[in-house]
């Protein structure tokens, strides 16, 4: 029986149940963890970015956090480029996100309420995604197309 549940669920489903409940119980914990954290710069404007590139620390990302300085954010490192998407589950921040592929690009950019599990995907293969505060990237005018500098690459 148990076979059979398993080829019913997708294995992508699988992992997300299981980090949701993991998280459930230690995202507070984890919430406390340090980042490395790296200066990058998106368009020109200085970005302050913790970076996220391990699964278990882009499964937190931002969640439990209260507060961002106003030129912060979080930096998430993918293993390979893909069609990746962030949700807001446990984040009471209003956010936005900026898929960069590769090469430093920016794919595309999204804003994200808090608190809800609505996916925010990326327009083409991204190898990272950059969270920052609501607006951050429409204030600046950063748009599509523009460079992201000093991006560190998987080891």
């Amino acid at each position: 029986m148990d076979a059979i549940l398993a080829a019913r669920v997708p294995r992508a489903t699988a992992w997300r149940a299981l980090a949701a409940a993991l998280l459930a119980f230690a995202g507070p914990a984890l919430a406390q963890a340090k980042l490395p954290v790296a200066q990058i710069r998106v368009a020109g404007h200085a970005l302050r970015v913790e970076v996220a590139s391990t699964i278990e620390q882009r499964m937190h990302g931002l969640m439990f956090r209260e507060k961002l300085g106003g030129n912060d954010g979080m930096l998430f490192l993918f293993d390979e480029p893909a069609y990746h998407s962030m949700w807001m589950k446990n984040t009471p921040l209003p956010l936005s996100v900026a898929f960069v592929d590769g090469d430093g690009r920016i794919l595309n950019i999204l804003d994200m309420e808090p608190h809800t599990l609505d996916q925010h995907a990326a327009a083409g293969p991204a190898l990272y995604a950059i969270e920052t505060n609501k607006g951050w990237f429409a204030q600046r005018r950063i748009k599509p197309g523009d460079k992201v500098a000093g991006l560190p690459k998987k080891k």
